[in-house]
């Protein structure tokens, strides 16, 4: 991280408004430079988080002064958002900080909240005051319910991500389409009914949104990062919440943060009620709903975040995390219609790597889609669609244009090679060769990728 600055689409039109999100984000700033100084004493980060925290609660009531003074209808459920993070959140962390004797772990704990909160609250419920939204949706029909979600979801990632998304999947089941950071909440309503709501981000796309909150390229997950994605996710939910008033009667019960393997664990134990994938342009984002019976609801995820443990929770969860990529196997497509020789491939490679095989180009699209492979192996002389127009289609989009493509050929000639080379593909293999030598130009490639 180099610099928290102003980005343009926060401002939301109120100048004075405008003045005192700027003055945050610079204070943040100040603060983050001060902990990376060496010589910094605990009194001087004190202070830093002192006038922080006083210029944050000033603005809250001007902000309420202002909502009051034009009438907004939203006033109620505005204050009680600053009345949670002043009343809950910051004492918690003061608390934290100062049992640390304001470590800095502890305060970039602290900025990673900050961060998180206000950039989220402005981007959603500030904008809010000025008509800078969409309208909610009211009185849904129970058999369009999937189809708004949707289109809400994909709404909210260009509001708050400014983000072009699509839906890719109306049934994700927690396919494997890279590292992910997954940020759970547990809803409970009045007659004690809960809900269990699972945001799923690409950690590609995370460290995009955080980059582009510091305007510079972030490039490493860490706990300022967990820790804006975070809140994002939770103002992410308020924002959804407001789009379904039903739902709106909802309250927060608990807060975790799954690894992919726990993600995986909670589909395997109950089939979501709506489970929807999306492709942003920057990474994939996964929204996962589902309602919990009083004996599933007694399961329990280790990681739980609160705001007691909240910095050692999301240390060992980036832990946890490391750990398990460090085992995790690498993927690898089998595009081929000779189902002999798929076969074969898979029985070359599934000791070491896990592999997926289909037996045409569509199903190799829909595969690449929702499991995003390491190596495509791809068979260049199949019927319909053949292995240069399979290519093209990997290569056109965006997302999976940098996917390595090894060709399967069963031509040795110089013009048959010749064809197969001016595609570009990272490498090709013949069919005849001995499979000690596929086996090596694999290993040897996927080795230099790792």
């Amino acid at each position: 991280m180099k610099q928290i600055k102003w980005n343009d689409r926060y401002t939301i039109g109120v100048e004075f408004i405008d003045r005192e999100h700027k003055l945050l984000l610079s204070t943040m700033d100040k603060l983050m430079r001060l902990i990376e100084n060496d010589d910094k004493s605990e009194w001087v980060c004190r202070e830093g988080v002192k006038y922080l925290k006083n210029h944050s609660l000033e603005h809250f009531e001007h902000e309420e002064e202002y909502m009051r003074s034009i009438n907004y209808s939203e006033y109620e459920v505005h204050k009680r958002l600053h009345t949670d993070f002043r009343d809950n959140t910051l004492p918690a962390l003061e608390k934290e900080m100062a049992a640390s004797k304001y470590s800095t772990e502890s305060i970039r704990h602290f900025l990673g909240v900050c961060i998180g909160w206000v950039v989220a609250h402005t981007l959603t419920e500030d904008m809010a005051i000025v008509g800078k939204q969409r309208s909610k949706w009211v009185d849904i029909p129970h058999e369009k319910e999937r189809e708004i979600m949707g289109q809400t979801i994909v709404q909210l990632i260009r509001d708050m991500f400014q983000l072009q998304a699509r839906m890719i999947s109306e049934q994700y089941a927690g396919e494997n389409f890279g590292k992910v950071i997954c940020s759970r909440f547990v809803y409970r309503g009045e007659s004690k009914e809960k809900w269990e709501i699972t945001l799923v981000f690409e950690e590609q796309l995370l460290l995009k949104i955080v980059g582009t909150i510091f305007n510079a390229e972030y490039k490493k997950v860490d706990d300022l990062v967990i820790n804006i994605g975070r809140y994002i996710a939770r103002q992410f939910m308020e924002r959804v919440k407001e789009s379904f008033p039903a739902f709106n009667l909802f309250e927060l019960e608990k807060e975790n943060l799954l690894t992919h393997e726990q993600l995986v664990d909670s589909f395997e134990r109950m089939s979501p009620s709506c489970s929807l994938l999306f492709d942003t342009g920057q990474g994939y984002f996964a929204f996962c709903a589902m309602a919990l019976d009083s004996s599933r609801s007694k399961i329990e995820i280790e990681t739980g975040v609160n705001t007691e443990h909240a910095m050692d929770a999301v240390k060992q969860y980036l832990e946890n995390e490391r750990a398990s990529w460090k085992q995790q196997k690498k993927k690898i497509l089998v595009v081929d219609d000779s189902d002999f020789m798929r076969k074969k491939i898979v029985r070359l490679f599934e000791g070491d790597y896990e592999v997926t095989e289909v037996a045409s180009s569509m199903s190799a699209i829909q595969s690449i889609t929702i499991n995003r492979p390491d190596l495509v192996l791809l068979d260049y002389e199949m019927p319909v669609c053949d292995g240069r127009q399979t290519l093209e289609m990997i290569r056109s989009e965006e997302t999976t244009a940098n996917i390595p493509v090894f060709f399967l050929t069963a031509k040795a000639d110089r013009e048959s090679v010749k064809r197969v080379m001016e595609l570009k593909p990272e490498s090709y293999l013949l069919k005849s060769m001995p499979e000690e030598e596929i086996k090596k130009m694999v290993d040897d490639f996927l080795a230099k990728e790792a």
